[in-house]
C-alpha cells in the first residue's frame, strides 16, 4: 500500500488517499449494494469537504457559468411535462403536514420554479450565512464544469466509497460499527419520523456547514449525510432494485407512463446519503449505500466533491 502522496497537494483543501484493496458494497442492506466484492483503488487526492457555495460562487464569477436549474429547459427532452414546469427551477424537499404514503417520494418533493444554487429554498431565499454550506441544486453537467475549471475530476463510485470508509474496511459506518457514540450524532441525518417529524438532534434541519461533524480516518468531512454526492458511474441497477429513496425525481412535473415509469434519462450514482436519510425510511447513511439519480436534475440535498489522480 502507498502510504504517502506522490506529489504536493493540488490545493490546501485536498487530502491524500493511499492506494489499496477494500471490500466494496454490502450483502446486508439494499439489493443494489450487493454483492460485496474486493476492489483495488489507486491513490488519489480528494477534497476534504463537499464543494461549498462560496467555492462555487468563485467558479461562476470567473466563468459566467449558468447552471441547469437556471436555464429554460428544452421541451423536447420532457414529453408530457407540465407547461408550468418548463421554466428554470429545481427540486425542493417540502415536508408534508399530514401522514403520507412513504412509497411515493413525490409526497415530499416538489419542483419549485426559481430554486437554484443561489436560492436553495426557492425565490426569496439566499445564500446569506451559507458560504460554508455545500452548494446544492447542481446537476451532473454543472459539477463536471466546475471540476474541469478547477483542474480536477469527479470520483468514481469505488474511489468515493473507498475514501468514505476512512480505512475501516467492511465497517457499517464511516466511523465504525455504531451509528451514534454515547448518543452523539456523527453526521447530519434525519432524527424522527420522516418526512414529517425532524427532531434535529444533530442541530440542523437542512444542510450544515462543512466540517460541522467529525472527520473520518482519512481526515474527510461529511462523507456521510449532509448532501448526497455525485460520482461518475452510470447506474446499471434494475429499476426495481434501485429504489429512488429520498431523491427528488422526477423533476418538472413529468407525467409518467405507467408502462414506462422511468423516463429514459441517464442516471449516475450518488453516494453518502443526506440530511434527509432516516432510520424509518432511507438508511443510506453508510459508505456502501448508493442511489441512481437523473443527470439533468439537481435537488436541495445534492452536492459533490472533486478528486485529482496522480
Amino acid at each position: 500500500m502507498t502510504t504517502t502522496a506522490l506529489a504536493l497537494p493540488p490545493d490546501k483543501h485536498m487530502v491524500w488517499i493511499p492506494s489499496g484493496v477494500f471490500r466494496m458494497g454490502s450483502d446486508h442492506h439494499y439489493p443494489e449494494e450487493a454483492p460485496a466484492r474486493a476492489v483495488t483503488v489507486a491513490g488519489f487526492w480528494i477534497d476534504a469537504t463537499p464543494v461549498t457555495a462560496a467555492q462555487f460562487r468563485r467558479f461562476v464569477k470567473a466563468t459566467g457559468y449558468v447552471t441547469v436549474a437556471e436555464r429554460v429547459p428544452d421541451a423536447a427532452r420532457y414529453p408530457g411535462a407540465a407547461p408550468e414546469s418548463l421554466v428554470p427551477g429545481s427540486s425542493l424537499f417540502v415536508p408534508p403536514d399530514r401522514p403520507v404514503d412513504l412509497r411515493n417520494h413525490l409526497n415530499w418533493w416538489a419542483f419549485i420554479p426559481g430554486a437554484d444554487w443561489r436560492h436553495p429554498e426557492g425565490p426569496g431565499s439566499t445564500l446569506h450565512g451559507r458560504d460554508r454550506h455545500p452548494v446544492v441544486h447542481v446537476a451532473a453537467e454543472d459539477v463536471a464544469a466546475y471540476a474541469a475549471w478547477a483542474g480536477k475530476r469527479l470520483p468514481t463510485e469505488a474511489e468515493w466509497e473507498y475514501a468514505a470508509r476512512g480505512g475501516l474496511d467492511g465497517a457499517e459506518y464511516a466511523w465504525g460499527a455504531e451509528f451514534t457514540i454515547k448518543g452523539r450524532q456523527l453526521a447530519n441525518t434525519w432524527q424522527g419520523e420522516f418526512p414529517r417529524q425532524n427532531l434535529t438532534l444533530d442541530g440542523y434541519a437542512r444542510t450544515s456547514p462543512v466540517g460541522a461533524f467529525p472527520a473520518n480516518g482519512y481526515g474527510l468531512f461529511d462523507m456521510i449525510g449532509n448532501v448526497w454526492e455525485w460520482t461518475t458511474d452510470l447506474d446499471t441497477s434494475p429499476r426495481s432494485a434501485a429504489s429512488p429513496c429520498c431523491s427528488g425525481e422526477p423533476g418538472r412535473g413529468v407525467t409518467l407512463d405507467p408502462a414506462n415509469p422511468h423516463p429514459e434519462i441517464p442516471r449516475q450514482v450518488l453516494k453518502g446519503g443526506s440530511h434527509l436519510c432516516a432510520p424509518n425510511y432511507c438508511q443510506r447513511y453508510r459508505p456502501a449505500a448508493r442511489m441512481p439519480h437523473a443527470v439533468d436534475t439537481g435537488t436541495s440535498h445534492l452536492g459533490f466533491r472533486c478528486i485529482v489522480r496522480v
